[in-house]
């Protein structure tokens, strides 16, 4: 079976699951890979992928669906798996989402928690990218940040950020509705100048690089949640770099895409 097929038919599967039909849990291909736990919450693992040979690094997949329960791990699957192919050690993150014990301070807990749990492991840690789409990019981004406050400092340190169509402002997106109220049901109210340790706009300048990929055609989170990201961040010296694509929200996670493409593009500059 190719690579092409391989990545189609772990898009199925993430269908599948949309659908709400039960797919097994992956079985491991090589030593070190599997599900690891890093709580007593089902949500709580995160799925590690490993290539041949000495990885490039590790990129840490974070899904999107508006923080929202219906929307699960399997949307990174396919993502995980080429990027093992392309030389990456990825670990596709699960986290509780609003509906299943999510929300505010629970999802950030997890992330960050399941990021750390990479220390747990042999792998080296010297690049740790955490890539991340829609309202994975915004805890993509918000990851990078987090050791700035004592909930979750000391842990595994994020180098490197790609956020694909990430929301990146919460309180524009929240004015602007997007995911009909998904930011208020994330944090529990409206966003405001009291939640700046959540919000990537409001975290400018970070330390690390970000790399914000953005479809043109893009109806579900606006570009301007990217470019306006950009424009501030380098504005204040940071460094981030947008980076605009042909399409629509969904395509930048289709393995067999340009956009994809243009992200590991990325990935090339940097392990």
């Amino acid at each position: 079976m190719d690579r092409r097929t391989v990545l189609r038919l772990g898009a199925l599967a993430t269908l599948l699951t949309a659908c709400g039909k039960d797919l097994p849990v992956r079985t491991p291909d090589r030593p070190g890979e599997g599900r690891r736990t890093y709580g007593d919450d089902p949500s709580q693992f995160g799925e590690l992928y490993l290539p041949t040979g000495t990885p490039r690094g590790v990129v840490v997949v974070i899904h999107g669906g508006f923080w929202r329960s219906r929307y699960d791990y399997t949307l990174g699957s396919p993502l995980a798996t080429d990027l093992s192919e392309r030389g990456w050690a990825a670990l596709n993150l699960e986290y509780r989402r609003v509906g299943n014990g999510g929300g505010s301070p629970a999802t950030f807990d997890d992330v960050a928690a399941g990021i750390d749990m990479l220390a747990e492991t042999d792998l080296d840690l010297s690049t740790v990218v955490t890539l991340g789409h829609s309202a994975g990019g915004h805890l993509a981004t918000w990851a990078a940040s987090r050791g700035r406050e004592a909930r979750w400092s000391g842990g595994v340190a994020v180098t490197h950020v790609i956020s694909q169509a990430g929301v990146l402002d919460l309180v524009t997106a929240a004015r602007d509705d997007l995911g009909d109220g998904a930011v208020q049901a994330l944090l529990g109210r409206s966003p405001g100048s009291s939640d700046s340790i959540l919000d990537p706009q409001q975290q400018i300048p970070l330390d690390v690089p970000v790399w914000c990929v953005h479809g043109d055609r893009d109806s579900n989170v606006p570009i301007g949640q990217s470019t306006s990201y950009v424009e501030a961040a380098t504005s204040a010296g940071a460094r981030a770099e947008m980076v605009r694509v042909t399409g629509d929200h969904m395509i930048l996670i289709d393995p067999t895409s340009e956009p994809w493409a243009r992200t590991t593009q990325i990935l090339d500059t940097i392990g």
